[in-house]
């Protein structure tokens, strides 16, 4: 039954009974049966595992035999769904840290279990989220009176996590093989809720954005924030309230700042890539943009838009763009038209291995003109921005979970309300510009980014700066705390 309490705070009857019916809505949508239950098994599969280790759970069956047991010892497991690019990105993020570590990563996407109501509930619920989003990206009208609601006040409310939590009862049975002790990062509230209601003891939520929400909130979890500000909306339960008279806030026990989750391999390597960065603008070599496509595919006309702005900069030898589609071969076709259209020539590249051997080059070599890339499989699509963004010198970006990745970043109109809080965070420590959601604005800031040096520089010197101070090192510490967590 949906929790009536919560962290001590009495939920009104009319939000539990709501959380009620949502839950049965799509039990019976989906046909949920809580005692059916996957046999799972780890296996070491696809690049995740030839870069971090990555150990993919699923079913096991007759056309998946084989499959390894679950290392109690030095395993961590990840809970994702595929929905959008930021949790994945996030898991991908720990598990670079956890492997640098010495940890096994396991990978569990709620989304990989196509015959259970718990996947055929969220590829439902993902649909939307996307169709939401584009249609955000098109319309003032729909993003000013729908979307920036639904994204930010909606998700809000602390009633919100209420009915998260009892939505996510469809998702326990997944869990039912996964020892009860393994550390578990929750990179979606889904994903903690359920494991939290498998009754495993060291959960430890991975809160994105710079916006509390109470979406995030999963109690009888360890809550990880990025920054001070996340960290008191969420200890405090800031404008979480509205009509429920909260009385109680979040133990100081249950939420930690730890600093923004980034990969290892790009901590290790930031002042080599800052360097480089900087000899690129002293050399006056082509000044390289990195635009990456958002998970629901909510970019193509802004994308447009700055290649043809820049197009005479590109014919010039200023500018080249490096354009991550992410898997979105639909939103790549709306875009390849345009640039038919336009007479703006591209260099395509879909393979992951030619994708690899290109950021290589682009360590020592000159990048020039426009280059495409799209790849099918999804680790390849989200992992294609974080190499590439070692060798660009901007990366243009919705302020989503990039905001808090140490590049120069220029930041353009975000998906939703919330994120706007993550170019805020980005502009004050001094790593990225002010959300740019004009036309003319974005097009005054690009120029002034190809032409001009003194904020590269500047971004440059407070990454490095900020650096030194730790703000990059929350995967390592939310690791650290879930193995202390375990231990203790």
């Amino acid at each position: 039954m949906t929790n009536k309490t919560l962290y001590g705070n009495n939920i009104p009857k009319r939000i539990t009974e709501k959380a009620e019916q949502r839950f049965r809505h799509y039990a019976r949508k989906f046909s949920f049966d809580p005692a059916r239950s996957p046999a799972l098994a780890a296996y070491p599969e696809g690049q995740g595992y030839s870069d971090f280790g990555i150990m993919t759970i699923h079913e096991k069956t007759g056309a998946l035999p084989g499959g390894q047991a679950f290392d109690t010892d030095k395993g961590i497991m990840l809970g994702t769904i595929r929905m959008g690019f930021g949790h994945c990105r996030m898991a991908i993020a720990l598990a670079s840290a956890a492997h640098s570590m010495g940890y096994t990563p396991y990978w569990l996407d709620l989304m990989s279990f196509p015959d259970y109501a718990a996947s055929k509930t969220i590829k439902y619920l993902e649909d939307l989220y996307n169709l939401g989003s584009r249609i955000s990206q098109g319309s003032r009208l729909f993003n000013s009176l729908v979307w920036d609601y639904v994204t930010s006040n909606a998700a809000r409310k602390l009633s919100f996590s209420v009915e998260e939590d009892s939505l996510s009862r469809i998702f326990v049975p997944l869990y039912r093989d996964i020892p009860r002790d393994l550390p578990f990062f929750s990179t979606h509230p889904w994903t903690g809720h359920a494991a939290v209601g498998a009754g495993m003891t060291d959960v430890v939520t991975i809160i994105p954005d710079n916006f509390p929400l109470a979406f995030h909130v999963v109690e009888g979890s360890l809550h990880v924030v990025q920054s001070p500000s996340t960290y008191m909306g969420y200890r405090t339960f800031h404008s979480m309230g509205d009509g429920l008279y909260l009385d109680h806030t979040m133990p100081p026990n249950d939420i930690r700042m730890v600093g923004h989750y980034i990969d290892h391999e790009i901590v290790a390597g930031l002042e080599g890539d800052c360097d480089a960065r900087l000899k690129r603008i002293k050399d006056g070599e082509t000044r390289r943009f990195l635009l990456t496509m958002g998970g629901a595919g909510a970019q193509v006309r802004r994308f447009f838009d700055i290649a043809d702005t820049c197009k005479s900069a590109i014919e010039d030898g200023k500018v080249s763009l490096l354009i991550n589609m992410g898997d979105h071969k639909g939103r790549w076709a709306e875009l390849e038209a345009m640039f038919r259209k336009r007479g703006i020539e591209w260099t395509m590249h879909s393979d992951w291995a030619e994708t690899r051997a290109f950021v290589k080059d682009a360590q020592t070599s000159p990048v020039s003109g426009v280059h495409v890339f799209l790849h099918d499989d999804f680790y390849c699509a989200v992992y294609a921005t974080n190499i590439l963004m070692r060798v660009c010198d901007v990366m243009v970006t919705k302020p989503s979970e990039l905001s808090f990745y140490p590049v120069p970043k220029l930041f353009i109109q975000r998906v939703g309300r919330h994120e706007a809080w993550g170019a805020i965070r980005g502009a004050e420590i001094g790593d990225g510009t002010i959300e740019t959601s004009s036309i003319t604005g974005l097009h005054r800031i690009l120029r002034l980014l190809v032409e001009d040096n003194d904020l590269l520089e500047l971004y440059c010197a407070h990454i490095r700066r900020n650096h030194r101070d730790g703000m990059y090192d929350g995967a390592y510490n939310a690791v650290k705390l879930a193995i202390e967590r375990k231990k203790g």
